[in-house]
């Protein structure tokens, strides 16, 4: 009895370790702006947690994960649009034991043609054969609404800054720092967003309002005013404190408001986002691409 019961405390961390790779896919679609090339520009962030992943021994006190991502992006007849394998290297570390490891993120920027499509990410583990592998498949539809509009909201983790770069993670001027997966966790007091408005009357002293709200009914409201640049769209970005919000799933509602009073909705948005005050989630390591 008692060699059982040391054998299951030594199969235990066995098991726990044996949890399959994670992955995590965040989509945001904008429109192309160059007018020949008609469709969108989609942006997939891509982060994959560390944790899970088996580490192997490379040198005395060097340890160093690795994973394989494929991303594919399938039409509607199951023909390809795109695909790409990447590898990713965490850092090497000197003890695995320790209880955070930071997750690896990159961005990828992708024109496709107005449709529909299938976003596949799969994660491979490439030290680990059994329930080593992970696929997620997200539905994707690239259009261009009639009339005023508003892009898909970007969730940050940090304000969007000003910025004169033009990487993967510099859109209508500012750099942006996403949340994976739009959790909050410990230390979080506020969220910050990023969207554009498109087909706005140009000139017009419009109206933005906010609304942040929980399923048990709590809400926070905010009101900005924004005047719609001629030819390109008009970049909206804010944040919102998260305040007395309760842990769990929020949503944030954009709303841009005209006419006389600027009390006509032109155009609305929202995004799905959680908090989580009891976990502490470190910030993806960007891996430029």
């Amino acid at each position: 009895m008692r060699f059982l019961l040391l054998l299951l405390i030594a199969l235990g961390p066995v098991a726990a370790q044996a949890a399959p790779p994670q992955i995590l896919l965040d989509v945001a679609r904008f429109r192309n702006l160059n007018k020949v090339e008609k469709g969108g520009e989609v942006e997939i962030y891509v982060t994959v947690p560390t944790q899970p992943l088996t580490y192997r021994q490379r040198a005395p006190r060097s340890f160093q994960s690795a994973a394989m991502v494929t991303l594919e992006i399938l039409k509607a007849d199951g023909k390809s649009a795109y695909r790409e394998v990447i590898i990713l290297r965490p850092p090497v570390l000197t003890d695995t034991t320790i209880a955070i490891k930071n997750p690896q993120s990159f961005l990828k920027r992708i024109m496709l043609p107005d449709g529909k499509y299938m976003l596949r990410g799969t994660v491979r583990d490439q030290y680990r054969a059994a329930n080593g592998e992970t696929t997620v498949e997200k539905p994707l539809v690239v259009e261009a609404p009639a009339g005023v509009f508003l892009t898909d909201v970007v969730l940050l983790s940090r304000p969007a800054a000003r910025s004169g770069g033009d990487d993967n993670f510099s859109r209508g001027g500012y750099r942006l720092t996403r949340v994976p997966g739009g959790s909050y966790s410990r230390g979080a007091e506020n969220i910050f967003f990023y969207t554009e408005v498109h087909n706005a009357p140009a000139g017009q002293l419009l109206r933005v309002h906010y609304h942040l709200t929980t399923p048990d009914g709590s809400a926070a409201d905010a009101d900005a005013t924004l005047t719609p640049q001629s030819g390109r769209p008009t970049t909206v970005v804010g944040q919102l404190p998260l305040g007395p919000l309760p842990d769990g799933p929020f949503t944030l509602f954009i709303e841009v408001y005209g006419g006389p009073g600027n009390n006509k909705l032109l155009a609305g948005h929202r995004v799905i986002g959680e908090r989580s005050t009891a976990e502490y989630a470190p910030a993806g390591a960007a891996v430029p691409r």
